[in-house]
């Protein structure tokens, strides 16, 4: 076998005898495929080697490189720009920005939570969309990236108090700071009505802006304003905003949270199919019980296990469950996570079997909503791309394989309008990835979260080896800012 080492645009490689899994859904088939390049220049079997480098696939599985719809992977996409936990799973696509939270545009020092999500209260430094692509480019990072809009980030900018409702003059700030967004190439805007920099936001505000995202091509992605009992009427909300504004609506990591809320997806994705026959939605979800975001005393309810992912003042809780850390200093929970902030945590507040039924969702993509600067992350982070195709898909049969990939390659492509993106097809950018079936899964747990994934051999990213499992990532990185029409900018 003939390992390629170092491909770049100027040479060319043929993978051969893999099982193509295209990301179409339709069944594998067997075929050698040769990238010339950074497309896919032909699809065949026994392809003649024509001088290329060749990379034996047989007995492995090739699929688009994998589309993560929903990160908040801003900051370390330049921070750490070969960004391993991602490409080690097969994700060659990254969708940032989401929940309200974007790193640009704003320019502030001390960024309220939940904006410090993003690496911390001094990493806004960006005021145009254009400034963070800049930045991003001369980072080069290992993934293709496509950005959101955040709602509490163009609040922050515009706002004298982001807890409030907005002036004219404030509304007309957040305007032109999107149009500028969108003018540099962003995706879309986002909504993250759940938390208190965004939550006093009205509809009226909300539809203001995504109708300019969708005069621009946008789409709008909600964490709405809640995944609790009141779900069904903010899911109406979004649904009516999608409407008003004429934009694409994505509900952001559906789940029904809560004991009382449990059994639920039921209703909700009954609710979705009706909007559906009016409205262009569509959601994505991660492949575990639990959530995770900043610790906050409102959200502990005494029922919920909460483990903490990072505390400023106490570091040394970090990984530790939130029960046990209050029985130590004998207080309450909610005493307990006051003295812990600002810090983060995993909140186990879903059940299985409602993970289970919006995975099985056919119009449920796959987005780890990992948080890469914390300190004890969920594992999701590492290992919800493995996760799907080995434990869901291959393990529990909850879909066929051809179907888990759709999800994140072909489904996500076409939500995001990320052209030519998501299949294997001659003239697809050549993003694949390449693994065992029978192997692949993911290592990262609650307790030691940050594991590489097992199975995955090789990732390829616009043409160019990007990462091996026996070697790592490749020092030649190749990830692209993705225009809004999702070509490389």
């Amino acid at each position: 076998m003939n390992t390629p080492t170092s491909v770049n645009a100027s040479q060319h490689l043929l993978i051969k005898g893999g099982s193509i899994i295209d990301g179409s859904g339709k069944p594998r088939y067997q075929a050698d495929i040769r990238v010339q390049g950074d497309r896919i220049a032909e699809i065949g079997v026994n392809l003649p080697s024509d001088g290329a480098t060749v990379y034996q696939a047989s007995g492995q599985a090739v699929s688009p490189g994998f589309i993560d719809a929903h990160t908040h992977d801003d900051q370390a996409l330049l921070s750490a720009p070969e960004m391993l936990p991602k490409i080690s799973q097969g994700v060659t696509t990254v969708v940032i920005g989401n929940c309200g939270i974007s790193l640009a545009p704003l320019v502030h020092a001390n960024v309220p939570s939940p904006l410090n999500l993003l690496g911390g209260t001094d990493k806004h430094v960006y005021p145009t969309m254009r400034a963070y692509v800049a930045a991003l480019k001369k980072a080069a990072p290992a993934v293709n990236v496509a950005a959101l809009v955040g709602h509490s980030t163009l609040r922050v900018a515009a706002m004298a108090n982001p807890y409030g409702e907005t002036s004219g003059a404030e509304l007309l700030a957040m305007c032109a700071l999107l149009e500028e967004a969108m003018a540099a190439g962003a995706t879309g805007f986002s909504t993250g009505l759940y938390y208190p920099t965004n939550s006093a936001a009205t509809i009226d505000e909300v539809v203001i802006l995504a109708t300019i995202a969708a005069k621009a091509g946008g789409i709008y992605a909600t964490h709405m304003r809640s995944e609790f009992e009141d779900i069904l009427d903010a899911m109406e909300e979004a649904f009516v905003t999608g409407r008003r504004a004429d934009i694409p609506v994505i509900l952001s990591h559906h789940k029904c949270a809560g004991h009382a809320n449990w059994g639920r997806t039921v209703e909700t994705l009954a609710k979705i199919d009706d909007a559906r026959r009016g409205q262009q939605v569509a959601l994505d979800a991660y492949p575990y019980i639990a959530g995770s975001t900043v610790l906050d005393s409102n959200y502990v309810d005494g029922i919920t296990d909460i483990m903490v992912t990072w505390s400023e003042p106490h570091p040394e809780m970090t990984g530790r469950y939130l029960g046990a850390i209050a029985a130590e200093w004998r207080c309450t929970q909610k005493q307990a996570c006051d003295q812990l902030q600002p810090g983060g945590g995993c909140y186990f507040q879903m059940c299985e079997e409602d993970v289970q039924r919006v995975l099985a969702y056919p119009h449920t993509m796959i987005g780890s909503d990992g948080l890469p600067h914390d300190q004890h992350p969920h594992p999701r982070l590492w290992g919800t791309f493995p996760r799907v195709l080995g434990h869901y898909a291959r393990d529990l049969k909850l879909f066929s394989l051809e179907e888990a990939v759709r999800r994140m390659t072909g489904l996500p492509a076409a939500e995001f309008r990320l052209r030519d993106r998501g299949l294997i097809a001659p003239g697809k950018f050549a993003d694949l990835v390449i693994y065992d079936p029978a192997r692949i899964q993911d290592r990262a747990t609650f307790e030691a979260p940050l594991q590489t994934a097992d199975g995955i051999a090789l990732v390829m990213v616009n043409g160019q080896l990007s990462y091996e499992a026996s070697t790592g990532v490749a020092a030649q990185r190749a990830g692209r800012f993705l225009s809004r029409d999702g070509c490389a900018d």
